[in-house]
């Protein structure tokens, strides 16, 4: 899923450490650009948070989101987890090659035009009544 919005703030940041390791997680706070706009707090990881240090409140990003939901103690709590994302606007990271020149199209000749197909044949109804089809 994509999402498209104005960075608010950088929410909370936690961290701790778990079987793998250390972790981190930070908040990053959007409001989306609709004619009713949302506020949505995006989660970002370990890998991302020194990433969105970069983005300045009021800067427009596209985040390539995952909605995931889990129940605890029979509580649902849901995420929205950010796997990629850029800011609108800005250049890619790699520039896509030049478009290479066409060689010059040598002029049309006159072809023959390919031949039709010969029309299918119809059968002529038959006086046979022992035909049961509907048409």
């Amino acid at each position: 899923m994509e999402i498209i919005g104005k960075v608010v703030r950088l929410g909370n940041l936690t961290e701790g450490t778990s079987a793998r390791g250390p972790w981190r997680k930070q908040e990053l706070i959007i409001e989306t650009e609709e004619q009713y706009p949302r506020t949505v707090c995006l989660i970002c990881w370990t890998n991302q948070i020194d990433e969105i240090q970069k983005f300045a409140p009021g800067q427009t990003i596209k985040a390539q989101i995952e909605i995931s939901s889990r129940e605890f103690n029979g509580k649902w709590y849901t995420d929205v987890r950010v796997w990629r994302f850029d800011p609108v606007g800005a250049q890619p990271a790699t520039a896509a090659p030049a478009p290479q020149p066409q060689p010059a199209q040598q002029p049309m000749t006159h072809q023959t035009p390919p031949q039709a197909a010969p029309a299918p044949e119809y059968f002529a109804p038959s006086d046979d009544s022992t035909d049961d089809l509907p048409f």
